[in-house]
């Protein structure tokens, strides 16, 4: 009987109630990433980000550097854009 007792309260586990929102917020910010990297991909096909007049590249024996300054500039102003008309 004693064991029994022990056996059955080793099995016992409080469900937190945080965590299934934390799991559909990965799930969800994994989507989002993905989505954003196909995107990345297709668009990057037709422009040339990444590429732009004012990106800096350091090329020297066999290290290649990009600083995609101009690039980030216009993410930044296009997704500041966006947000601002969807918050509308």
């Amino acid at each position: 009987m004693i064991l029994s007792k022990y056996y059955t309260k080793m099995y016992v586990c409080e469900v937190n109630p945080v965590m299934p929102n934390a799991s559909k917020i990965l799930i969800i910010l994994g989507l989002v990433l993905i989505a954003a990297g196909l995107i990345w991909w297709l668009v990057g096909r037709w422009l040339p980000l990444g590429r732009l007049p004012g990106d800096i590249v350091y090329e020297k024996d066999n290290v290649k550097v990009y600083f995609p300054i101009v690039t980030c500039l216009i993410i930044s102003v296009v997704g500041s854009l966006l947000l601002m008309l969807f918050r509308r």
